[in-house]
């Protein structure tokens, strides 16, 4: 028994792995030469250009409101008003897309903003792909339009139909 045991503790003492000095990437250590296979591009790996790269048609508006009725509009309120279902609970209200501010911002500005955050605001980067983010700010400019059009600018059955309702 006493020799087992003798043998048991050598073969421990023998054990030691030594885990703290073995070949291993550090969680924040820079990574020498190229990403890895498969790795996904961040916003700092790409060019970002100054205006919406993707034309404008109805697929792309639809899309952009399918993302902004997921991310935008529980703070932003489904027409951009600012009066969604968070800030009624309490938090703060973000601004109307109607405000002059606003109305005067490029797009690339709701992409940034969209980006890195603005504010309150928590930055959706790494929740939302560049194409649609795009596609959500191109969705804010029909936003601002729809609260904002000329009535000289509507289509003519549009207008008639204001006319009919308005006294």
């Amino acid at each position: 028994m006493r020799r087992l045991l003798i043998l048991t503790l050598l073969l421990l003492a023998g054990c030691s792995q030594k885990m703290e000095v073995q070949p291993k990437q550090l969680p924040f250590a820079a990574t020498p030469g190229t990403p890895p296979a498969g790795t996904v591009a961040t916003d700092a790996d790409i060019d970002i250009p100054a205006d919406n790269p993707f034309p404008i048609d109805m697929a792309l508006l639809q899309r952009g409101q399918q993302r902004f009725d997921i991310f935008c509009a529980p703070c932003h309120g489904k027409s951009g008003d600012g009066q969604g279902m968070i800030p009624q609970h309490g938090f703060p209200h973000p601004p109307d897309y109607t405000e002059p501010r606003l109305l005067a911002a490029s797009e690339r500005h709701f992409y940034d903003v969209i980006s890195n955050g603005y504010g309150a605001m928590f930055p959706y980067g790494s929740r939302v792909p560049p194409a649609d983010r795009w596609a959500i700010a191109a969705y804010i400019r029909v936003l601002q339009f729809a609260r904002n059009a000329p009535v000289a600018q509507l289509p003519d059955d549009l207008r008639a139909r204001l006319e009919q309702v308005s006294p």
